[in-house]
């Protein structure tokens, strides 16, 4: 076989299995949205849910799955970017910075369930924080950190070693040359990992399970005491995400409409995952411009 055939060949073959993927996902998707959206209204997004009744929403469920989500991230973020810098920018390669990687590389490979049987453990049995918004997004912070932490690190060695030097050139302190010269530059990339990475969480439910709860009892939402268990805000609240009430009506929901309420939910549950993955890269690159004033 001439090697211009052999490559045709293979060609092919690659694109199918790209196409096959890729239409796979795509009828995955259509048949979501498809039974979803027709259930879709402002009276499903924003009702609470109902157990024995039709006609309930998801609207609490909606409000803990974002607040859980902003938690997590902001507990993850700093820690993976600092952990990002330290390792492309100051660690040399020795045993420790090895150890380091591999404990990365160990943790982004756990499953989610082991994930949250870790955090019922220490942070509902041990520390006594009970089913709660806290444990769940601290076990998130264990779920995300390993892969936020490469994503950026990897942002990070894709900006080219003649603007390091190029900062050292003007004077600037390694510090500097980072905080000024390089986070700058890799904010596209970054911001697309952390927003990708976001919806990753978002959708996450099995580590959730086991920390925040399978309970969304009623808020009042003009109580914006955080101290108070009734108010939303309260991160020391039992919290059922969208993800973990799809997962629960299925496996154990009696309302009468419990088909359309889970076709709903999925549908809300898929269109903003997708406007995670959609809104990255334009948000990166508007950031970037912002920042280097180009």
């Amino acid at each position: 076989m001439k090697a211009k055939t052999a490559d045709k060949i293979a060609t092919a073959v690659i694109y199918g299995i790209a196409g096959s993927v890729a239409l796979v996902l795509a009828a995955m998707l259509a048949f979501i949205l498809v039974r979803g959206l027709p259930h879709l209204s402002w009276h499903f997004l924003t009702a609470q849910a109902r157990s024995f009744e039709a006609g309930g929403g998801i609207g609490i469920q909606l409000f803990n799955s974002f607040y859980l989500l902003i938690l997590a991230m902001l507990i993850s973020f700093p820690i993976a970017l600092g952990a990002a810098i330290y390792l492309n920018e100051y660690a040399k390669p020795t045993v420790w910075t090895s150890m380091v990687r591999t404990a990365i590389e160990v943790m982004s490979s756990l499953p989610s369930v082991v994930v949250g049987l870790f955090g019922f453990l220490i942070f509902v049995v041990k520390l006594k924080l009970g089913f709660s918004i806290i444990s769940g997004a601290i076990a998130l912070t264990f779920f995300n950190l390993p892969i936020l932490t490469r994503s950026i690190e990897t942002s990070l060695s894709q900006i080219p070693n003649l603007q390091r030097e190029a900062g050292a050139a003007l004077g600037l302190s390694r510090f500097e040359t980072v905080i000024h010269i390089i986070l700058p530059a890799a904010v596209p990339s970054i911001v697309t990992g952390v927003v990708i990475s976001a919806g990753r969480v978002f959708g996450e439910a099995a580590a959730l399970i086991f920390t925040a709860g399978q309970s969304a009892p009623s808020l009042d939402f003009g109580d914006w005491n955080p101290f108070n268990l009734a108010s939303p805000l309260s991160p020391f609240r039992p919290a059922e995400t969208l993800a973990v009430h799809i997962w629960k009506i299925n496996s154990e929901g009696i309302m009468p409409d419990l088909s359309l309420v889970s076709a709903g939910a999925s549908a809300v549950l898929i269109i903003v995952v997708l406007l995670f993955n959609f809104s990255a890269r334009r948000l990166g690159t508007l950031l970037y411009k912002k920042l280097t004033k180009s």
